[in-house]
């Protein structure tokens, strides 16, 4: 399933307060949010791992903030330098060639990459532009998200003959490079919300 999300997530969740790091590690509904998580992923036997680019380790952070978490959470790999995309996270060659660091693809083969990689059921992978500078011609605030449930070890995620779950979704953000990370950050554990089911 592929979504284009063209507004503005609000910052700090519509809450007045600091923006930042320190605000996202402490925001109730992230935590709330991260525990039905556990709840549900435990449950069901499931793990998560994270493949980050622009946010640089936020969503393993927010993560790691929320007891519990290690139940469902493998681990991470910050693949900030796009040759990184490949050598750490398995994105090919050819994708980076062809459409770039940020791209809808990339962000699908991230995070296939690094759920196989941490051996863990469901990969979280984001990549974009933070800004302010443009980014092989991407605007600031250009940010791509995916999830994606490992394949069976049999086929790979585009073979017909497996069930494989991947949603990719493309931001269009605002504000400054804090507030677009952020943002990445609260839309990426939506998604995985969403797409798992919790």
């Amino acid at each position: 399933m592929t979504d284009t999300v063209a507004h503005d997530i609000e910052t700090n969740g519509g809450r007045s307060g600091q923006p930042g790091d320190s605000g996202l590690l402490a925001d109730p509904d992230l935590q709330e949010l991260i525990a039905g998580l556990i709840e549900h992923l435990s449950a069901r036997g499931e793990s998560i791992a994270t493949a980050e680019s622009l946010t640089g380790g936020l969503i393993g952070a927010v993560l790691t903030s929320v007891p519990g978490v290690s139940a469902i959470y493998r681990g991470g790999v910050i693949s900030y330098a796009t040759e990184l995309k490949a050598s750490l996270v398995g994105v090919s060659e050819r994708t980076l060639a062809e459409h770039g660091a940020v791209a809808q693809l990339t962000a699908v083969e991230m995070a296939l990459g690094v759920a196989q990689r941490c051996d863990a059921t469901w990969g979280i992978a984001v990549t974009g532009v933070a800004g302010p500078d443009p980014q092989e011609g991407h605007p600031a605030g250009t940010v791509f998200t995916a999830v994606a449930r490992k394949p069976p070890a049999a086929g790979g995620w585009d073979d017909q003959h497996t069930d494989s779950v991947v949603c990719v979704r493309e931001l269009s953000l605002t504000g400054d490079r804090a507030a677009i990370r952020e943002q990445t950050v609260r839309a990426s554990l939506r998604q995985l919300q969403q797409v798992c089911g919790s």
